[in-house]
């Protein structure tokens, strides 16, 4: 029986699957394909909300006695934009001067085809891990994250599923495979501030309230003064002012009405509901300030909604998944990685709430980019890192 053991070979299976979310274009049929050979039991539950695109996942699992690793990411990728500007098309799995060019080769298809090797080399070698594997494998880790890993957790939680660990193969390495591992990350909330003015005519401003000029004044106290000046494992809480937004095309009309979107990265000095209320706070005291709006008795009339869910900040505290990890890295590269949380979001938000969780995977550089492309070497290299893994986590028992 042939085993998936080529990393490269599974890679370019995958990217051969236009799996732009939320299509699952094959990818989830493909990665069925290569587990099956190695003894695993492959679930795919679809899940569903109302004005969100239906996802399937994809839950296998390797049984044995012993504790219980998980491996999780997403065969989903996001577009490929301009088609005419790749170099090769991308989902075509092209190599040219040994790298593999296609949507997802490093974000994140390439990491769950080097694990697939990695766990089929070990198989062949020693036999099945000392103890159970199993893949959490989402469509919608680009999209909404709604029908994807959160409720693929919850579906196999429910089914009495246990784990005592798990890896995300996020692409974690900012320059070389080596350089890092993600154990946290930081929150994330977005919203949206909404000033109502009046309308009316410019040359008679007295007639009208100008909500530009409102949230002027509410904007500059959301990104001042600085929530804080970061932790010994975080960076300092940033504010964004993503998109403002009036929605008037007339040279000589005041809008009755502007709108600033915002997103915030925090730090372990918050969390989102204390976070909320001093942004509520700030828009308080701020509304009544006159500084864009003279000779204006009344407060800012304001509305603010919080879109989403927040994304709550979190670090890893786990000296053998951690300790293993970096030393499987060592071992193979001879680097030290560097344990950071900085960076965005990502599913593993959503699996530390049932064990400690860990990202790394291929290195970052051409994600989402036009040409996205992985070298050959580092999908051996990190083969042989997660392989190295899987011996040594499952003999520390």
């Amino acid at each position: 029986m042939m085993l998936p053991k080529n990393p490269a070979e599974n890679l370019a299976a995958l990217i051969r699957c236009p799996s732009v979310t939320p299509a699952e274009g094959g990818a989830l049929s493909a990665l069925e394909t290569m587990l099956k050979p190695l003894g695993f039991t492959v679930e795919r539950p679809t899940f569903s909300e109302d004005g969100t695109p239906d996802i399937e996942n994809l839950y296998a699992r390797l049984s044995g006695n012993g504790p219980h690793l998980m491996f999780a990411g997403h065969t989903d990728v996001v577009p490929v934009g301009d088609e005419a500007a790749w170099m090769h098309p991308p989902f075509s799995a092209d190599i040219h001067n040994g790298e593999m060019y296609g949507r997802g080769a490093v974000d994140m298809k390439g990491g769950i085809a080097c694990f697939v090797a990695a766990l089929a080399r070990h198989v062949e070698k020693h036999g099945n891990p000392k103890g159970s594997v199993s893949l959490l494998i989402t469509g919608d880790e680009e999209g909404p994250a709604i029908n994807g890993t959160i409720k693929l957790l919850d579906w196999a939680a429910g089914k009495g599923e246990q784990w005592d660990a798990a890896i995300v193969g996020e692409p974690t390495n900012p320059d070389k495979l080596g350089d890092m591992i993600k154990i946290g990350r930081r929150g994330s909330i977005s919203g949206i501030v909404t000033v109502n003015g009046r309308q009316g005519h410019v040359a008679y401003p007295h007639l009208a309230d100008n909500p530009v000029r409102g949230l002027m004044t509410l904007v500059d106290a959301l990104t001042n003064p600085a929530f804080d000046k970061g932790t010994k494992d975080f960076q300092p809480t940033n504010l964004e002012i993503t998109s403002i937004d009036v929605g008037n095309p007339a040279a000589n009309v005041i809008a009755a009405k502007a709108t600033a979107a915002f997103n915030i990265r925090f730090n372990d000095t918050w969390t989102a509901e204390t976070l909320q209320a001093e942004i509520h706070n700030r828009l308080d005291v701020a509304s009544g300030r006159k500084k864009y709006r003279k000779g204006r008795k009344e407060p800012i009339e304001f509305d603010i909604t919080w879109r989403d869910r927040p994304s709550h900040v979190f670090l890893t505290r786990d000296d053998k998944l951690i300790e293993t990890l970096s030393g499987s890295v060592h071992a193979v590269t001879g680097a030290k990685p560097t344990l950071s949380a900085s960076g965005g979001t990502s599913d593993a938000r959503f699996i530390k709430d049932y064990c400690p969780v860990v990202e790394f995977g291929l290195v970052g550089k051409t994600m989402h980019m036009v040409d996205e492309r992985v070298p050959l070497a580092d999908l051996e290299t990190l083969t042989e890192i997660y392989g190295r893994f899987i011996q040594d986590w499952f003999e520390r028992g």
